[in-house]
């Protein structure tokens, strides 16, 4: 069942072309990857799903419904974990700044903060200002936020690009895992060959500087490696090692 449609959308900013007409549905429960070389419309695009941008032609639709501006039901992670969060709160407080905007009674909130830092693995740092936590906790506590707000759909832009190598795969598993039990939708920006075919379920690569003969969206490529998915055994499947060298041939191209 479709969640989220892009019929046609295109952006222009600055007088120039950042995304040519693109079309594309992301079903309910898939995790959807988007690669693509610097200035491609990658983080526009993501935007403009969130209603943070008005495409300056074509429309997102949402359940049938063109975006028209930000909802509670999408949550957004953004890369820079650091800038995300309030530095003056705790990680319980940081938390709690989605059940306040959602109008959730206080009474309630201690109950839903505690779940949320279970789930990614943080029940013991409540307490903790961002300042206390490495930057890979600071990152789980922008997930647990966004998880509170229990949306229906998460953009990610490239919310790992920014950590080592190990805390990166670490989290990569944590997000698989979260994806999975709670059912829900991702749309994941990034630079990282590996990191769009180890997650997705299919990933979507966008081209720079489109024309009308080679148009924004360059391809589609379903991921058919089956799941859970390890960092070991996954990186070794004959058919991740088909995909990387297709991928990095097109980026490679472009």
């Amino acid at each position: 069942m479709s969640l989220l449609r892009f019929d046609g959308v295109a952006i222009h900013l600055g007088g120039r072309e950042i995304l040519s007409p693109t079309s594309f549905e992301v079903k309910s429960g898939e995790f959807v990857c988007i690669i693509g070389p610097s200035g491609c419309g990658k983080t526009t695009l993501l935007r403009a799903a969130a209603g943070f941008v008005t495409p300056s032609g074509g429309a997102v639709v949402r359940h049938g419904k063109p975006v028209t501006g930000p909802s509670r039901e999408v949550a957004f992670v953004f890369q820079d974990y650091g800038r995300a969060l309030l530095p003056w709160r705790t990680v319980g407080g940081n938390i709690a700044l989605a059940l306040e905007a959602a109008g959730v009674a206080k009474a309630e909130r201690p109950a839903r903060i505690r779940r949320v830092l279970e789930t990614v693995g943080l029940a013991a740092h409540a307490q903790k200002f961002p300042v206390q936590l490495s930057g890979g906790m600071q990152q789980r506590v922008q997930i647990a936020r966004c998880l509170a707000q229990q949306p229906e759909l998460m953009m990610m832009d490239e919310p790992f690009g920014a950590l080592d190598a190990m805390t990166r795969e670490s989290l990569q598993d944590e997000l698989s895992r979260l994806v999975r039990e709670s059912g829900l939708t991702v749309l994941f920006v990034t630079h990282d060959l590996e990191e769009a075919i180890y997650l997705g379920d299919r990933v979507i690569a966008l081209r720079a500087n489109p024309t009308p003969e080679n148009p924004s969206l360059a391809a589609m490529i379903d991921v058919p490696i089956p799941r859970p998915r390890d960092q070991l055994s996954t990186k070794e499947h004959p058919d991740f090692l088909r995909l990387r060298r297709e991928l990095y041939q097109f980026l490679g191209h472009h």
